[in-house]
């Protein structure tokens, strides 16, 4: 009897793929760290979103999602792998700290729609929308920490916080844009994901 191969089982391969990724996250964290250029009118251009959501759009949903879970869980660990070479525990008591579960949720929505429509506009689509999942979940969490455990600055909202979010989205909008496409060309190498 003939078996179909479960593409998302684990194997040697996709362990090492999930690893480089985790990795990758680490390091666009603190990308400004190594390269200070990449600070524009005092906003740092951090590559943890884009390597996150390309996790999903390359590995797949499940895969993506556990290379994000990889990531947290050494930075809750205590390795200074969070932006600012932060870590540890503490860390799930900052208002930014949403942003790094939401990367697993962006992963793993990205991959899903990159493995249901195989072609370069559903990439850049799933790049797009979760970037967006991205901003929507972790600015909230945002919101009612500073609501109900950090010290809130004076007149916060939730009007100020997505305030807060205008620069930074330009820059995440376009880096979902590239990491769809690129994405997409690293499949037809790899093939880790059977695409069109």
């Amino acid at each position: 009897m003939q078996t179909i191969p479960n593409t998302q089982s684990f194997k040697t391969v996709d362990l090492i793929y999930s690893a480089l990724f985790a990795t990758l996250i680490m390091i666009g964290a603190n990308i400004t760290s190594f390269a200070p250029f990449l600070t524009i009118g005092g906003v740092p251009i951090t590559l943890q979103t884009f390597f996150a959501i390309l996790a999903g759009l390359v590995l797949g949903s499940k895969k993506g999602a556990i290379a994000c879970t990889v990531y947290m869980c050494i930075g809750l660990a205590g390795a200074p792998v969070f932006s600012k070479f932060t870590g540890g525990f503490s860390a799930i008591l900052l208002p930014t700290f949403g942003f790094i579960v939401t990367f697993i949720v962006s992963a793993y929505i990205a991959g899903k729609i990159a493995e249901t429509y195989k072609t370069r506009l559903a990439y850049i689509i799933a790049a797009l929308i979760a970037m967006a999942v991205n901003y929507i979940l972790g600015t909230t969490w945002m919101y009612f920490a500073y609501t109900l455990w950090a010290s809130a600055p004076e007149g916060f909202s939730f009007k100020l916080a997505w305030l807060w979010m205008l620069p930074p989205m330009p820059k995440d909008i376009i880096l979902a844009i590239f990491a769809g496409f690129f994405a997409y060309r690293i499949q037809k190498v790899l093939k880790i994901l059977p695409i069109k």
